[in-house]
């Protein structure tokens, strides 16, 4: 098969193949690129597999930097652009389950490709656009299969975390998993507990946002890697729930994505932030989804106060955005618009200071300015108290006295 067309990136980076190729080594173009060509999708980083060694590569350009020489990659700069250039490899001992425990440089190109994860990763282009298959990859793609490359347990066995991969692939190109493969993932699914939970977080928070996440949720059930998953070890239930609901609409950020997890499966706001320190968040995503769930769960008990709109602040549109995916009955636009309209957003809004109250009033500091700032800050949301000066002023006087006596 040969892709007449090329796309533009590999256009710009067909001199490399070139150059590589007139000095008597072998190079293609290799990975996800390549796939995403083929189906019709956007491409991303176009990457370079050679029969040149990395001091080989060194040698024919003038630009290059070591961005992991260790394991063969070379990144070559051409007119502003860098293309990783890594040369043909085979890999032996994974006693972490993660990465090789030696890597060997190698001249074939199909010795390379076989210890790549999946067929349809395993396919290759030269710089005429010709593609090489020698792993069933084509066959695979148009039957909208994910298949390991060779013996899944061997693939698993070298790097764990290819197992939520294959589920990620399934839920981004909407495809299923080979029978084998799935089988040999559900037999594994131990072993993802000796991968970083941060590098799973990365792969299970973009097959959520995956268009295809559905079928991605389907697929990870069946091979049982949600038991070696924090806080999903007995949520199949949720889970099927949240596939359901992104089968219409999915989310558009990583915050929304977690913050309508933690929603379907019924967590409290503390729960929230157990939940996702398990999965090792950062701050910003667990303050938002914590917010945004406080809010989430009174609007399924009913109506909810300006007040509480005001302290879900900048988590406003998370919340809003999860109510409208969850299907929670409530009137969206009429809450944006409410919270819209509030006097002020956060308490340095306030048209009075505690120095202004010490000022005035001849306060002293201490917890009386604190509590007079906290009944004014409310009375202001609550649309009681303009949020000016005088207005503040006058009822600042009123609370003073009431507070003394």
């Amino acid at each position: 098969m040969k892709i007449e067309e090329m796309p533009a990136e590999f256009k710009h980076a067909r001199p490399i193949v070139k150059t590589l190729v007139e000095h008597g080594y072998e190079a293609y173009f290799v990975g996800g690129a390549v796939r995403d060509t083929l189906l019709g999708r956007p491409i991303h980083d176009v990457d370079i597999a050679t029969s040149a060694y990395p001091s080989e590569v060194k040698a024919l350009f003038k630009k290059t930097v070591d961005t992991g020489i260790e394991h063969g990659t070379v990144m070559i700069l051409d007119h502003g652009q860098g293309y990783e250039t890594t040369t043909f490899r085979t890999e032996t001992g994974y006693s972490d389950f993660r990465r090789p425990d030696q890597v060997n440089f190698v001249r074939s190109l199909e010795e390379d490709l076989k210890r790549r994860d999946f067929t349809v990763n395993a396919l290759a282009m030269d710089g005429d656009g010709q593609i090489v298959d020698l792993f069933g990859g084509l066959t695979d793609l148009k039957a909208g299969l994910i298949r390991a490359v060779g013996s899944p347990k061997d693939r698993f066995f070298e790097d764990a975390l290819r197992m939520i991969r294959a589920v990620r692939f399934a839920a981004q190109l909407g495809f299923k998993i080979e029978p084998a493969t799935l089988a040999a993932i559900k037999e594994n699914a131990p072993l993802l507990d000796k991968i970083a939970i941060e590098r799973v977080n990365v792969e299970f928070t973009k097959m959520m946002e995956a268009p295809g996440a559905y079928f991605g949720f389907i697929e990870l059930l069946a091979g049982e890697l949600n038991h070696y998953m924090p806080g999903l070890t007995v949520a199949d239930i949720d889970l099927l729930g949240y596939a359901d609901l992104v089968k219409q609409a999915r989310p558009q950020n990583d915050q929304q994505a977690w913050t309508l997890l933690a929603f379907e499966l019924g967590l409290t706001a503390e729960d929230t932030v157990v939940f996702l320190k398990g999965w090792k968040h950062s701050r910003h995503l667990i303050v938002t989804a914590q917010k945004s769930i406080t809010l989430l769960n009174k609007l399924r008990m009913g109506p909810v106060s300006n007040w509480d709109l005001y302290i879900t602040g900048k988590a406003i549109d998370t919340a809003l955005a999860v109510a409208k995916l969850s299907e929670l009955v409530v009137d969206v636009a009429t809450l944006q618009a409410r919270y819209d309209q509030l006097s002020i957003k956060q308490s340095h809004d306030l048209a009075l200071t505690g120095s202004d109250l010490m000022r005035e009033f001849g306060l002293k500091p201490g917890p009386l300015v604190g509590t007079v700032l906290s009944k004014l800050e409310r009375a202001v949301v609550a649309g009681k108290v303009a949020n000016q000066a005088a207005s503040l002023g006058v009822a600042a006087q009123k609370l003073i006295k009431e507070e003394k006596d």
